[in-house]
């Protein structure tokens, strides 16, 4: 799911570690501890399964990616219909905590955030909260970050009797050690969103049955994503922004085009190249039509160059000039968003936007939003997903033939389709012929 767009602040980004580092640490550090941690547990000779009373208390940990967060809104939703909206609890790392205030399903003070800026900021962070979670006497956790490391140590520290997690049983993911009570089997044929859901209606079985799981995947789409509602004067602020940037006296048409100059994971990344050449094809085509590239603060040199090259005065770049909100309120004042499988496609689901999303590396039959409104590219080819939960999303590959093998006309083709139906363009312009105009 990606790199960010936008910023808490304009013009600032969260000061964060490198994505390797944290890697890094989790690899090590957190081997060691799983390793440390279930010696520990099972010299206690208590696994604290629990049994299947009710549940007061429920924590998400979820530290990265805050499209999954997206996806794991209908497994939120069973945790606040299990508990109540004020009893359940999200440990996130702080730059990705924005997409829960976002959604709005639970208290903001409910969710326990961590700084990444620094080494010493991480570790204060961790001490406090992994005091936060004990002191909250938290009845089940759920990790929903596959075989990371560092959240299952988090989870076993939690204290909650009840701990939902994946489990490598033969050496099929990562070591993470053997701290969960209800150990699942993680399942590459059903989406994202409902092994989410599985992992809390696993709270309410008998943690001896797994990893036997008798129930059927939750209905894919069956709980709609939130709308979020932004007021007047943010709608009102982001509208006067579009207009300064395209001189127009009211909103225009837009397609917002996110190239993703700095994702974390480039092998997902389709060329600038590409987005200019659609960009060039769809002014051509929509005569009043604005295109605006999207991104963030460290991301405004590229873009704008990606802008200068389009040589439009139709294509404008909003790089590194919206909040994260903000950002929201651009995808709901716009027709249609074009970007790679990052976190800006599930983003958009809170939104009446189109979003078409160009996967590569990894596969939309696990992790495209369940949306009407998502439409999915993928090449489909025999090497990929090659990025999955069993390698920690660490590969060797250098050439994403996966991303270039999806052509520009492929994707002009499907805007096209997309933005006909959504505003009747391709039936108004028939119209117009058919008037002599």
């Amino acid at each position: 799911m990606g790199a960010l767009q936008g910023a808490p602040r304009r013009g600032a980004s969260c000061q964060k570690m490198d994505v390797s580092t944290l890697r890094t640490i989790d690899r090590w550090i957190g081997t060691t501890l799983t390793i440390i941690l279930t010696g520990m547990r099972k010299l206690s000779g208590k696994r604290q399964s629990g049994g299947v009373s009710a549940i007061r208390r429920v924590l998400f940990v979820k530290l990265a990616e805050q499209g999954s967060t997206v996806l794991a809104y209908g497994a939120i939703i069973r945790a606040v219909k299990m508990a109540g909206r004020q009893n359940v609890y999200f440990l996130v790392f702080e730059e990705n905590r924005f997409i829960l205030d976002a959604m709005a399903i639970i208290p903001e003070q409910n969710v326990i955030a961590i700084k990444t800026g620094s080494l010493f900021s991480l570790l204060v962070s961790i001490v406090a909260a992994v005091r936060k979670m004990r002191s909250l006497r938290l009845d089940a956790a759920v990790d929903m970050e596959f075989f990371a490391r560092a959240s299952a140590v988090f989870t076993y520290l939690s204290g909650a009797a009840r701990r939902v997690g994946f489990h490598a049983y033969a050496g099929d993911g990562p070591y993470r050690g053997d701290l969960m009570t209800h150990r699942l089997v993680y399942n590459p044929h059903i989406h994202t969103s409902q092994a989410f859901e599985a992992m809390v209606e696993a709270l309410h079985h008998n943690a001896d049955l797994f990893p036997a799981f008798a129930i059927q995947a939750p209905a894919l789409g069956g709980t709609a994503a939130p709308k979020f509602s932004p007021s007047a004067a943010e709608i009102e602020a982001v509208r006067e922004l579009l207009r300064e940037v395209t001189g127009k006296d009211g909103v225009p048409p837009i397609i917002l085009l996110n190239a993703n100059c700095s994702d974390l994971l480039p092998l997902r990344r389709w060329e600038g190249d590409n987005y200019i050449a659609l960009a060039r094809l769809l002014l051509k085509r929509y005569d009043s039509l604005y295109i605006a590239f999207t991104g963030a603060p460290e991301e405004s040199g590229p873009v704008h160059e990606l802008v200068r090259q389009v040589g439009s005065k139709r294509c404008v770049s909003l790089a590194g000039r919206t909040t994260l909100r903000q950002l929201l309120i651009v995808y709901s004042q716009s027709q249609l968003l074009v970007t790679n499988d990052s976190g800006p496609a599930h983003f958009a689901t809170l939104t009446p936007v189109d979003v078409i999303t160009l996967f590569g590396p990894e596969t939309p039959k696990l992790f495209a939003a369940p949306s009407e409104r998502s439409h999915t590219i993928w090449a489909g080819t025999v090497c990929s997903p090659c990025v999955n939960a069993y390698n920690n999303r660490q590969l060797t590959c250098k050439n994403n033939l996966c991303m270039q093998l999806i052509l520009v006309d492929e994707v002009f083709e499907k805007v096209c389709e997309v933005f006909d139906r959504r505003t009747g363009y391709r039936e108004h312009r028939a119209g117009r012929i058919g008037q002599g105009a």
